[in-house]
């Protein structure tokens, strides 16, 4: 009896407790459920659904280029890629070692390579374990063997693969640059989306893994024009990942937006030729062990209109070897050229202008009445600045120098600007006691009338990476260098030296704005946007920045203008640069005249600068010896002289003097462009 009611205690014990436990469970259960149903339920249908359905985004067609005839210069091609699916792979070893063997003998690509660069395509890794890859990341997604294959081995393998299962081949649109390096600096090229831009382009419908972006040139600067919008469509998944089926509508992608330029190939190659031949010449009578030369720029534009009709900038890259696969060794060798092939050299590079910027110094000196057009000042061939604070010492006073031994003699402005006389520059830029009193010019009229020329500030041209350049200040020297500004600061910058530094393109809009009257143009290099069909979508219409002559020298300095005869002044010093026989550019650069007794053919005028200049390539070499400093060879020139055409900058670093080494340059571009202008005109009706 005991041991019965002891057991009906231990049962009752138990029940009691499962009957206290199954309600507490159950309302656990119920109250779970409640919250994943009723509360959460529409958070997990939609994961659900997520699970099921996947959004694939579809590449747009990016736009193409053309030159201003309609040359096409950068165009979408097929490139081929061999592709893996490792899901879809025969389960027999055998089959998928005879696949291996098949891909490995078309392509080249290894069959067992162990490598280091965990990325698909990349070269030095073995098939197995790039399937090995696919397989663990996306088994059922096409996973790249063979990137970039030529057309005849990609239709092998197209005819080939019903015997090859889980392979196959994919077109995808490349890049190619019809014209390669001889636009690379302007055109630019397309590179993979940084890891560091990845969401930001992601939120603007990108594929990080697939879509390309612009990495320099009008491909950067362009970017959202040219790449149009990627479309989508929506397809069934099941739990492998695999593609099931196309669910819902397809939104259709846009088709980027084309460009015309206004850059003309032919001209561009003419420059190109002049430049490259010029600066080989130059090397050619350096030492064995090193180039003489190793940066030039030319630039062309259309005074009237501010378009860049050439820009050409050496040493630059093979925008098509960047298009595909960009090779690593290819990239450091670019990146460890001292000379910066990467660079637009003509935009982003900043040199001492020399006397090209003697220009500025003119217009101000006139304008601002230090000196009148019959203002005759001597030049002895040097001329001494005292030292202010040993004044009875001749030993510590600075000689300023004129290039040509002995000097010019008295010479008015127009003759100085034709002979590029340093010690008239030197006068009316700083002053000199008995000749032109006070500081002359002075350096802060001598910034405010070189930034009406363009110098010092950017002009807003459609490229990337354009810079400001440099006109010096007594506040600047001070900041900069915790020093006081001097006499000899002023003399030098007044041609163009010491602390002066710009562009070629400011170089050559400062001509091409005297070449037009006063007008500074907006230079660019794009002149429409059409559409994937050819229609014109918008039109870049020619813009005045301002005009120095209409009242606002420039947007900082309204209420300042240059006198029109101030500007007509300057325009035939200009002129007689060129047109006589003791201009510094007579020898070298008068358009059709082929030896020193012939007649040009077109008029033209123009300003040679020669810079001195002191960098750390330079200073490696031993060049920088005290008054001996290598120069940088400077020609900026317009033609026709009534109604200019055509203005062109020719550079060459370390290039001598101006006069011989540019002016030849910018010569053979003129009579290029004038030759190419009289084909036109009898092919046109």
């Amino acid at each position: 009896m005991e041991g019965n009611s002891g057991g009906n205690r231990i049962v009752k014990w138990r029940m009691w407790l499962l009957s206290a436990v199954v309600p507490v469970l159950l309302a656990i259960f119920i109250v779970r459920l409640y919250q994943l149903q009723i509360v959460e339920g529409a958070y997990y249908a939609e994961r659900a659904v997520s699970n099921r359905l996947r959004r694939v985004s579809l590449p747009a067609p990016r736009g193409v280029m053309y030159d201003r005839n309609g040359v096409l210069l950068a165009s979408n091609v097929p490139s081929f890629n061999i592709m893996i699916t490792p899901a879809l792979l025969p389960d027999s070893e055998a089959e998928v070692d005879a696949i291996y063997r098949r891909l490995s003998a078309l392509t080249g690509v290894p069959i067992d390579l162990e490598g280091e660069t965990a990325r698909p395509c990349a070269p030095g890794r073995g098939i197995l374990q790039l399937v090995e890859e696919g397989l663990t990341n996306r088994p059922y997604d096409p996973w790249p063997i063979a990137c970039d294959v030529d057309e005849q081995t990609a239709r092998i393998l197209r005819e080939e693969q019903i015997d090859l299962p889980g392979v196959s081949v994919l077109a995808v649109p490349i890049r190619d640059y019809t014209t390669g390096v001889l636009t690379a600096a302007v055109i630019g090229y397309l590179g993979p989306i940084p890891p560091a831009f990845e969401d930001y382009y992601r939120g603007l419908g990108f594929e990080p893994s697939r879509d390309r972006v612009g990495y320099g040139g009008i491909e950067r600067y362009f970017q959202e024009i040219l790449a149009g919008t990627n479309g989508s469509e929506q397809v069934e998944v099941d739990v492998a990942g695999q593609q099931l089926r196309e669910v819902g509508p397809i939104t259709a992608p846009i088709p980027g937006n084309s460009l015309r330029l206004t850059v003309d190939t032919r001209l561009q190659a003419a420059a190109e030729t002049a430049l490259v031949n010029r600066m080989a010449g130059l090397d050619r009578n350096a030492p064995a062990d090193q180039r003489r030369t190793s940066i030039g720029v030319v630039i062309a534009m259309n005074p009237q209109t501010g378009e860049i009709l050439a820009m050409v900038s050496v040493p630059s890259y093979e925008n098509n070897r960047l298009a595909r696969l960009i090779p690593e060794y290819y990239v450091s060798q670019l990146e460890s050229d001292p000379a910066h092939p990467w660079i637009n050299h003509a935009i982003t590079s900043l040199f001492a202008p020399g006397s090209t910027f003697k220009l500025a110094t003119a217009i101000g000196a006139l304008n601002e009445g230090v000196v009148t057009p019959n203002t005759l000042i001597n030049d002895p061939g040097l001329i001494p600045i005292v030292n202010r604070y040993f004044p009875n010492d001749p030993g510590r006073a600075q000689n300023f120098v004129c290039w040509k031994p002995g000097g010019h003699g008295e010479v008015d402005m127009l003759h100085a600007i034709a002979y590029s006389c340093n010690i008239y520059f030197y006068t009316v830029g700083g002053g000199y006691p008995g000749v032109v009193p006070g500081d002359g010019l002075g350096i802060d009229r001598i910034g405010i009338y070189a930034r009406a020329l363009g110098y010092g500030s950017t002009l807003g041209i459609d490229l990337p990476g354009e810079v400001p350049g440099l006109i010096p200040s007594p506040d600047w020297k001070r900041i900069t260098l915790g020093e006081s500004w001097s006499t000899g600061d002023t003399y030098n910058a007044a041609t163009g030296q010491g602390f002066v530094l710009a562009t070629p393109l400011q170089v050559l809009t400062s001509v091409a704005t005297l070449a037009n009257g006063g007008r500074v143009m907006w230079p660019h290099v794009i002149q429409d946007v059409l559409d994937g069909e050819g229609n014109l979508v918008q039109h870049y219409e020619p813009r005045v920045l301002w005009d120095i002559s209409d009242g606002v020298l420039t947007p900082d300095t309204p209420d300042v203008n240059v006198e029109p005869w101030v500007i007509q002044l300057v325009q035939q010093g200009m002129r007689s640069v060129v047109a006589l026989e003791e201009g510094t550019a007579y020898d070298y650069a008068r358009i059709g005249a082929t030896d020193v007794n012939d007649q040009e053919t077109i008029s033209s005028a123009g300003k040679t600068g020669t810079g001195e200049f002191c960098d750390a390539v330079a200073f490696s070499r031993n060049l920088c010896e005290p008054g001996h400093w290598p120069t940088h060879a400077w020609y900026a020139a317009y033609a026709p002289f009534v109604n200019p055409e055509i203005a062109v900058v020719a550079f060459v670093y370390n290039g001598g003097e101006g006069a011989v080494t540019s002016g030849p340059i910018v010569r053979q571009v003129m009579e290029a462009y004038f030759a190419l202008r009289a084909i036109d005109a009898a092919r046109s009706p």
